[in-house]
């Protein structure tokens, strides 16, 4: 069926404003995400204990997570840029297959034991986070407002499996390095080569039609009720960004993510100070990981349900009682230290999902795409920020100090959504 001037009509609705392709476009974003998931483990994981060995110090061992979260900034921004201009499909393939390259890089400085080139690689590395993040976004271009918390959920809960599943195999992947003559804690990367190649794989092959594409056409043939159709001349100007809402959003991703960055990079390395095995570590950090997109569903529906501004709160509470509780728990206690990082995971997620719905709602499709990429470098820095200070506060003041200090800068979150909402009660 094509109208009068010879288009293709647009996909029709569902009862809730739902287009078909929509079920589509989330699978192929979930298995995508489930690979790379795995990719992004390795970082994480053991990234700052790489490091440690490399350099045979602990003061820069948060340097690795300064550094793909550095990468991931790059990334947002080259990502947000190919997104806008040619659509989701070729800005996550492309960030996938930086990452995969970066991967392999990390492989190679282990192996050649040489620092500039693993610092390099990490960098590289790090368009795997952003990656990973900036598809969120991919999954709620096509959501109405009043489910776009749940949509963009589904796709951060996907990450749940690969990045659970990752730091697990910490040794199996170490022994499988030490067979072909490398340092045992390259084996993860060696994984994360394969995950993002093939998440680059699945997004370049599958990802049709493009969920952002779509939406502008779709936006351009069925104007929302009230607004002028298609070849009319327009009654007001083209809707502009909420800058309070662009703001809101971004605050409180941003401090999430430092918080999270900070207080998860040095849990490793304060373990194996502490006689805990890299095995220990590495469950610690899976529960971590696990709780970071396990919540997303919980999370979409209440951001859907209850307000955005809600749940980030809930975000800020939320980082402040894990941090504490990594404060005070005794350093060879691993259920706790677990519990701690458990609850560090479940308040970033409650930050990342609320605060991505606000920004959603605020940037209009025409710059999203852009918008979106600028948000996720600040997100980035943020993470850069904390995973390098992490290691000068720790080898300062110790660990108990980085998560007091973590849990106390969350609590910043909520005078931002105060003035918000009393900004929007004035207005």
């Amino acid at each position: 069926m094509s109208t009068r001037s010879g288009a293709p009509a647009a996909p029709a609705a569902t009862a809730d404003g739902e287009v078909p392709e929509q079920k589509r476009i989330l699978t192929v974003l979930v298995i995508a995400q489930v690979l790379s998931g795995v990719g992004l483990a390795a970082g994480i994981t053991v990234g700052a204990l790489l490091a440690e060995e490399m350099l045979d110090s602990t003061r820069l061992a948060g340097a690795p997570a300064a550094l793909f979260t550095g990468g991931a900034a790059l990334g947002a921004v080259g990502i947000g840029r190919i997104s806008q201009r040619r659509g989701r499909r070729p800005g996550l393939a492309l960030g996938y297959a930086v990452a995969a390259l970066g991967s392999a890089g990390v492989v190679v400085a282990g192996a050649a034991d040489s620092v500039v080139l693993l610092f390099t690689s990490l960098l590289v590395y790090g368009a795997g986070t952003a990656t990973t993040l900036l598809a969120r976004y991919a999954g709620a271009d096509l959501a109405p407002p009043a489910r776009r918390g749940r949509a963009l959920s589904t796709v951060l809960f996907a990450t749940t499996l690969g990045a659970v599943v990752g730091p697990t195999l910490v040794g199996v992947t170490g022994d499988i390095a030490h067979a072909w003559n490398l340092p045992r804690l390259v084996g993860p990367f060696l994984l994360a080569v394969v995950a993002y190649a093939a998440a680059a794989a699945v997004i370049g092959c599958l990802l049709h039609p493009d969920p952002l594409r779509l939406a502008r056409e779709l936006a351009a043939r069925e104007p929302a009720p009230g607004e002028p159709a298609p070849g009319t001349p327009p009654a007001a100007p083209a809707p502009r960004a909420d800058t309070r809402g662009l703001a809101t959003g971004t605050a409180v991703m941003v401090l999430s993510q430092l918080v999270m960055i900070a207080i998860m990079t040095m849990t490793p390395v304060h373990m194996t100070a502490h006689g805990h095995s890299t095995e220990a570590a590495g469950l610690v950090i899976a529960l971590h990981v696990g709780s970071m997109y396990l919540p997303s569903p919980l999370s979409g529906f209440l951001v859907d349900r209850i307000g955005r501004l809600r749940v980030a709160a809930a975000s800020g509470l939320t980082l402040l009682a894990a941090g504490l509780l990594a404060a005070l728990v005794p350093p060879h206690s691993t259920p706790a230290l677990a519990a701690a990082l458990v609850l560090l995971g479940i308040g970033w997620n409650f930050g990342l999902v609320s605060g991505t719905a606000v920004i959603t709602d605020a940037v209009p499709l025409a710059t999203r795409a852009a918008t979106q990429g600028l948000v996720d470098v600040g997100i980035a820095v943020a993470g850069a920020t904390g995973g390098m200070a992490s290691g000068l506060v720790v080898a300062s003041g110790g660990y108990p100090a980085l998560a007091v200090g973590g849990g106390l800068l969350a609590l910043a979150i909520l005078p931002v959504l105060a003035l918000t909402t009393r900004a929007g009660r004035a207005s």
